[in-house]
């Protein structure tokens, strides 16, 4: 049976996890085991579950308790589960929740490089992609379309912040991912991935060249919002990759042209 805790208090030290502090605060670089995330809506909820992460406590609109929200609630066993309506939730958190439900969950032990691609034909590189909706949209198109693994700089934006693992439906949860070196080139040429640059250049293959099909394996490279790629790191890929373009249109969103690239190159 749920046991809800009705909120009395919207300033209780226990609801700090959800309303006062910060992403980076969770993160909690100086102390990791310690580093908890929030997983919204019982969907990445369920995902996160799924694969491993254990949950702390739960914020829940009590209008939202559907089958789906009741199965994500028993799944976390005896931990606090609080409550409140809709607009006090809003009050408390800043933000209206999707699907009505919260869980602050500690963070997965970090994995290697080697161990995330091991075994990998076809890995996403993203270096420098700050905004979290197209690290989560992403994350969702290199689950749908093939990627083995989705790799990181150390500057991208933590796929397990709120919106981008909401905005991945929690397919971060389900491709496998970690951070790079910040030299990260030789790193992937070390473990026999060549790398192709998504870059819109005259010098550059279509992203249908039957040569990048014939890659045994791949990192497909995408650059930040706006900029795009670093020169020095077009420079140093294998290949530069342009997905061709129509009616003056001079490039897609990133996240539109990875599920673009995804669905090419992972076949």
């Amino acid at each position: 049976m749920i046991h809800l805790t009705e909120i009395e208090n919207l300033e209780a030290p226990e609801l700090d996890v959800f309303a006062r502090l910060t992403e980076a605060q969770l993160l909690n670089r100086f102390e990791p085991k310690k580093g908890m995330f929030i997983a919204e809506s019982p969907k990445v909820i369920q995902r996160a579950l799924d694969a491993g992460c254990r949950p702390v406590s739960i914020l829940v609109e009590r209008g939202h308790m559907n089958a789906e929200a009741c199965a994500a609630i028993e799944r976390c066993g005896d931990i606090p589960v609080y409550t409140a309506p809709l607009p006090e939730l809003t009050k408390l958190t800043g933000f209206q929740l999707t699907r009505g439900m919260l869980c602050a969950m500690y963070r997965p032990a970090p994995r290697s490089v080697e161990e995330v691609t091991a075994g990998a034909r076809r890995v996403a590189v993203l270096e420098d992609v700050m905004n979290p909706t197209n690290v989560g949209a992403i994350f969702r198109s290199a689950a749908a379309l093939g990627m083995d693994a989705v790799l990181l700089t150390p500057a991208c934006t933590d796929p397990l912040y709120r919106r981008s693992a909401r905005v991945s439906m929690g397919t971060v949860f389900q491709v496998p991912w970690t951070y790079l070196e910040k030299d990260w080139i030789p790193q992937l040429q070390t473990l026999g991935f060549e790398t192709a640059a998504m870059a819109l250049r005259e010098d550059t293959l279509s992203i249908t060249d039957p040569r990048l099909h014939q890659v045994e394996k791949l990192a497909v490279v995408l650059g930040t919002e706006g900029d795009g790629l670093a020169e020095d790191t077009i420079a140093r890929c294998d290949y530069t990759v342009k997905i061709p373009m129509y009616h003056g249109v001079d490039s897609l969103n990133v996240a539109a042209a990875s599920a673009v690239a995804f669905w090419e190159l992972s076949k």
